[in-house]
């Protein structure tokens, strides 16, 4: 194995960047997507994200435990399996059975998945809503969808965004990172809109991958003007139309961004802790704002 330096250095004459690991004499803008260190173009072995070094490329061939504790990992830490969009499949799949459903059942299908605050339901007789202790609606919503152009577009979004995210997180981290921004957005309209006004729809989540596509956009130094105008374009559509719940999509977008940022910047020392202990904050005040808001209407 060669010797690693204890940090890169850089090459000399060229202070703007950091010169290979394995060749301090070539500079390099390129790092490895496992152990982030420079490296240069005869060093770069492709890997499923990016490129890896000839070390961890090494490292991962290995048999046995060895094997397992080295296998090819992405951005995130994760370990790099051959389907990097399967998450990504299943929810879009999950998305259209949904809106598929609420085609063939009509109202009633929307009215047993709808989130709503509190109001009275004159089919059942009843009260209803998060208020009164239905707190699946939460999640429900998320992926119920009334219009053909509404989930069209989530749908492409989601694909567009989530397969690249899902291949840097890992899948377990993206569905996290999903959830999380989904049940943000919802936790935000619940809190801002009115107790009887019924909201639906995966914008939340969705808004929750845009954000964390601009956290990623950022860590990995590539250019952030398509994606912030097509943000901006998208938080600014809703204040024009009022059948579109623009709290969801802030809600989404701010939980999606600090979640990839925890995710993404955690140190490899204590990656786990950082990354999960993050997601656990934000459910935490999502959860604080659900009660809050829980306890005005009851």
């Amino acid at each position: 194995m060669d010797q690693v330096p204890g940090s890169p250095q850089q090459p000399q004459g060229a202070p703007g960047l950091p010169g290979c690991y394995r060749h301090p004499d070539r500079e390099t803008g390129v790092t490895c997507t496992r152990c982030e260190r420079p490296i240069c173009p005869e060093c770069m072995i492709s890997a499923s994200v990016g490129f890896q070094c000839p070390n961890c490329v090494r490292e991962g061939s290995g048999t046995g435990h060895a094997a397992s504790a080295n296998q090819p990992r992405n951005l995130a830490g994760g370990v790099v399996v051959a389907d990097t969009r399967l998450v990504t499949k299943i929810l879009v799949i999950l998305n259209l059975a949904v809106f598929l459903a609420i085609q063939v059942g009509g109202d009633r299908v929307v009215d047993a998945l709808v989130l709503v605050g509190r109001a009275w339901d004159p089919a059942l007789g009843e009260v209803i809503g998060v208020a009164e202790g239905e707190w699946y609606r939460l999640f429900t919503s998320m992926f119920a969808q009334q219009d053909l152009t509404h989930i069209a577009g989530n749908m492409l979004l989601l694909w567009l965004l989530g397969t690249h995210l899902e291949e840097t997180l890992g899948r377990a981290r993206y569905l996290a990172l999903y959830l999380i921004s989904g049940l943000a957005g919802d936790a935000m309209t619940y809190f801002l809109v009115a107790p009887n006004q019924p909201s639906l729809g995966a914008s939340g989540a969705v808004f929750g991958l845009l954000g964390a596509t601009v956290v990623l956009l950022r860590r990995q130094r590539q250019n952030l003007v398509p994606i912030a105008v097509l943000a901006v374009f998208l938080l600014i559509v809703p204040l024009y139309r009022s059948d579109i719940a623009w709290q969801a999509h802030v809600g989404g977008l701010i939980a999606g961004a600090i979640v990839a940022y925890g995710m993404l910047h955690a140190p490899r020392s204590h990656r786990a802790l950082v990354q999960w202990g993050t997601c656990a904050v934000v459910l935490l005040m999502t959860v604080a704002v659900l009660l809050i808001r829980t306890s005005e209407l009851t």
